[in-house]
């Protein structure tokens, strides 16, 4: 283990000498690529330490045990031993997932999709109340979250809204919400009190740079139209909104967020790279999970993931067949555990795939 991480260390040296040259610093690609392998290597270092000093104590340790010669020392040193040899496994399983090289998208903010599905109203409502728990999970998160469009429900929540996020490893984060949740509860319109299913489509590109996606403005049509919805005097009386169509594809993005037509253009073209990319990105993991037959990184963007049952508190991931009985807090932003449950299932069968490196 310690001959991997040394073999580590030589690369942290060496980024770390790279990023202080000014050629590097000029180049804005090449930059952004460095600093994120820094702050993963440097992760690696910290554990690095503490497996050194760990090892060292056990060593230490087993000298005093076979002296022998000083009782009070014994004592400490049988303790000293057991903490260091009850501590290696754990931090053992921790270096070989951070061993493990790390998905290059994980790191990137996002775009979040969310739209309503079968159900009608009772749909939009339900895509209001994600969108709702997933700012505040992004919250508690300290990530920031900005919307860039919307379609208001006739009876409250959406229809569809678009929002950014942005943070520290937001995509390798929020990727597990990708797909159909499905909520199960009687709606505010039933008058009889039965129960109905509904659902929603969640989205979650990761956000494309510039220098990721090369988009020819000859291939765009740009609309420009009136805003709608909340947004003061503006609204409806100057044509800020933007629309943008991709010729070769068709895909369309718009932004209708700002009162500035530049700034919702400049929105706009951010949700169309990440589009774009997202088409190469779910062409590659669909590709990866028939290699894999991954539970949580199928690539199925229709398939349903999770489901919120009302009556009973109960919300259930299909995945990996995992149920809290916590309704209340989740729909408030407490979904941390399913995160750590899906994550902990994806790095259980990337270390199988990567077994033969350790």
């Amino acid at each position: 283990m310690l001959d991997k991480l040394n073999y580590v260390k030589q690369r942290f040296d060496e980024v770390s000498d790279l990023i202080i040259q000014p050629d590097i610093i000029t180049d804005q690609k090449r930059y952004v690529q460095l600093n994120k392998e820094y702050k993963d290597l440097k992760a690696l270092m910290d554990k690095r330490e503490e497996y050194i000093t760990l090892t060292n104590n056990m060593k230490e340790a087993e000298e005093i045990l076979s002296d022998g010669s000083d009782p009070e020392m014994v004592d400490m040193a049988k303790m000293q031993y057991e903490e260091a040899k009850s501590g290696l496994p754990k931090l053992e399983e921790d270096i070989k997932i951070l061993l493990i090289p790390k998905d290059p998208e994980d790191g990137k903010n996002v775009v979040m999709e969310i739209r309503a599905g079968t159900g009608g109203d009772e749909a939009s409502i339900f895509a209001g109340d994600l969108f709702r728990m997933y700012t505040k999970y992004c919250e508690s998160r300290g990530w920031s979250t900005n919307v860039i469009d919307l379609s208001e429900g006739t009876s409250g929540g959406y229809k569809e809204i678009q929002f950014e996020v942005n943070g520290e490893d937001v995509y390798g984060t929020l990727k597990f919400e990708a797909g159909v949740h499905r909520v199960q509860r009687v709606p505010q319109t039933e008058t009889q009190g039965r129960v109905h299913t509904s659902a929603a489509t969640v989205m979650v590109l990761p956000e494309a740079e510039e220098f990721d996606v090369q988009i020819d403005p000859k291939e765009v049509r740009i609309d420009f139209f009136c805003s709608s919805g909340p947004g003061g005097q503006s609204v409806n009386t100057t044509y800020s909104a933007v629309r943008l169509t991709h010729l070769p594809t068709g895909l369309v993005a718009q932004c209708q967020d700002q009162k500035s037509q530049h700034k919702n253009k400049d929105k706009a073209f951010r949700v169309l790279r990440s589009r774009l990319y997202d088409m190469e990105l779910a062409k590659k993991q669909e590709a990866d999970a028939a290699k894999r037959n991954s539970q949580v990184s199928s690539g199925d963007r229709s398939a349903k993931i999770r489901t919120y049952n009302y009556s009973q508190g109960r919300v259930t991931d299909h995945r990996i067949g995992f149920t809290l009985y916590d309704l209340s807090n989740i729909v408030n932003g407490d979904i941390q555990r399913f995160i750590d449950e899906l994550r902990l299932v994806e790095n259980t069968e990337k270390l199988k795939e990567a077994s033969e490196i350790f």
